[in-house]
C-alpha cells in the first residue's frame, strides 16, 4: 500500500512538505478548493504552483471543483502523478479524460460518502484511480465514515470482474487505529495524523504497515 500525505490544515506548507521530502511517503496530496462545490477555499494556483520549488515527491491533486477542465492546463505543469475529479461535477467527463490523455496524466475519479460506488462504474475503464472519500469533502480532521468499507470491498469486485487495473484509494479521517481495516486498498491519504505527529516518517511507517 502507497501512503499520500496531505498537507491541508498545515501551518506552514513548506516546511511541511519539506520535512515530508525527508520520508519515504509515495505521494503529496494537494487538496484544491474553489468555495462552490465546497465551502472553503484554497490558495489560487499562483500561489500553490511555489510548490514545484520544495516538494520533490510525485503529487497527487484532488481538484474539489466544479470547473476542473479550464484548470487541467495550468495544474499538468506540476510535478503531477494523479489528478482526480468528483464524479458529479458540471463539466463533461470525457473531455476532461481526453486532456489528462493528452497530457499523460492519470485519471482519478472520487465519489462524496453519500453517493453509492456504482457511480463511477461506467468509468472503470477509462480512469485509474478510484478515490472513496470516507469524510465530507472540503474540511480536514473529520471522523472517518465507517461504511466506506463496505464501499470498498464492493468496488474491488467490480474492479475484479471487469479485469481492470483502477487502484483504490481513500482519503478522510484516517489514522492509526483505522488504518488497520484498510490494509488491501492500494493508495491510502492521509493529513493530520501524519502532520500532526512528531515524526513524520514513523507515523507514516505505521499507517502503512497497520
Amino acid at each position: 500500500m502507497k501512503v499520500s500525505a496531505s498537507f491541508l490544515g498545515a501551518k506552514h506548507i513548506s516546511k511541511t512538505i519539506t520535512d515530508l521530502n525527508v520520508t519515504d511517503v509515495d505521494y503529496i496530496h494537494v487538496d484544491v478548493m474553489d468555495g462552490k462545490y465546497v465551502k472553503n477555499k484554497t490558495m489560487p494556483f499562483s500561489e500553490l504552483s511555489n510548490i514545484n520549488y520544495y516538494s520533490r515527491k510525485r503529487l497527487d491533486i484532488h481538484l474539489m471543483v466544479e470547473s476542473p477542465l479550464k484548470l487541467i492546463d495550468s495544474y499538468a505543469t506540476l510535478n503531477v502523478e494523479y489528478l482526480t475529479f468528483h464524479v458529479d461535477i458540471r463539466d463533461d467527463l470525457e473531455k476532461i479524460f481526453t486532456r489528462c490523455n493528452d497530457y499523460g496524466i492519470k485519471i482519478g475519479l472520487a465519489v462524496n460518502p453519500k453517493d453509492d460506488v456504482s457511480i463511477v462504474y461506467p468509468y472503470l475503464e477509462k480512469i485509474d484511480l478510484v478515490l472513496l472519500m470516507s469524510v465530507e469533502p472540503g474540511l480536514p480532521g473529520q471522523e472517518f465514515i465507517k461504511t466506506t468499507l463496505s464501499k470498498i470491498n464492493t468496488l474491488k469486485e467490480e474492479i475484479k470482474k471487469r479485469k481492470v487495473n483502477t487502484l483504490i484509494s481513500v482519503d478522510g479521517g484516517i489514522n492509526l487505529e483505522n488504518a488497520k481495516y484498510l490494509k488491501d486498498i492500494d493508495i491510502l491519504v492521509s493529513g493530520s495524523t501524519i502532520i500532526n505527529s512528531s515524526n513524520y516518517q514513523d507515523t507514516i511507517t505505521k499507517l502503512r504497515n497497520s
